[in-house]
């Protein structure tokens, strides 16, 4: 990690002599793939990376008899909007437990056609209405939504931690939904992790970088590269006065991979020259 975590707060410097820098080493705040066939794992071969995965926030399944408490009647909605793998695990995972049978007639919304086709774990995919945001992002599934915004009333699985573009889309559009808390975020500790050095950092939620700060209060960006995927984590960043360097999905490059392999391949390039 930047060798600045343990100097004063003091303002984040804008501008970086990168072409004076080989990375060598990437931090990726997410668990380790199973798969070796990952696109991280040919990146680091192709680079000759030090590749870390240490996931800063881990999940925790809300207990039933505490989903209960929230009044939310499932049956009474005709639609479910999944914005993540894991609320599609804890919305079936809560079914579960309080012996819930999901009508055939319920229609699911996604987020991207990942999470969607991971609903094939807990139903009968190809006899199910499944919707999905054809670019993965969250305009995305808005758009999908927007076209039966009078047909449905929805039920939203959330985390235990504020709101989101979707809720207030649909907020302000007037469309029935209601909100059901079925998992909370815990911050798993960097403490010794971050006592490493790293070239590259990246994030891909607002609460990873929160995890950040709070273990690391006067953390200070210096020459770290800071990666961060989907706009909701890069506002985090600039909100927290950082620097992003290494931006997706963005054209070219939709996948965090991609634009690692891009920004490395370029900034080599100009190292050569």
């Amino acid at each position: 990690m930047a060798k600045a975590v343990v100097q004063t707060k003091a303002k984040v410097v804008k501008e970086v002599k990168k072409e004076d820098r080989i990375i060598s080493s990437v931090l990726i705040t997410l668990p380790k793939p199973e798969t070796e066939k990952s696109p991280y794992f040919e990146l680091a071969k192709k680079y000759d990376l030090v590749l870390d995965f240490f996931p800063f926030i881990r999940v925790e399944g809300m207990p039933g008899r505490d989903f209960k408490k929230q009044r939310v009647d499932i049956v009474e909605h005709t639609a479910i909007i999944f914005t993540s793998r894991n609320a599609v695990e804890h919305f079936f995972r809560i079914c579960d437990e309080i012996k819930l049978k999901i009508s055939q007639e319920m229609k699911y919304f996604c987020i991207s056609e990942a999470v969607a086709l991971y609903l094939q774990k807990f139903i009968l995919y190809r006899k199910r209405k499944v919707f999905y945001s054809a670019d993965g992002t969250t305009e995305g599934l808005l758009e999908v939504i927007a076209k039966h915004k009078h047909q449905e009333r929805y039920i939203l699985p959330t985390a235990d931690n504020g709101k989101t573009d979707i809720n207030k889309f649909l907020s302000v559009n007037k469309i029935p939904f209601s909100e059901a808390t079925l998992y909370r975020t815990v911050s798993n500790d960097i403490s010794e992790l971050m006592e490493k050095t790293y070239d590259v950092i990246v994030f891909f939620s607002a609460l990873s970088l929160n995890t950040l700060f709070e273990y690391f209060p006067k953390f200070q960006q210096n020459n770290t590269l800071l990666g961060a995927f989907g706009p909701m984590t890069a506002k985090a960043v600039e909100d927290a006065n950082l620097r992003i360097d290494i931006n997706a999905p963005v054209v070219g490059a939709p996948s965090m991979a991609a634009a690692l392999d891009k920004y490395i391949e370029a900034s080599r390039k100009k190292k050569k020259k």
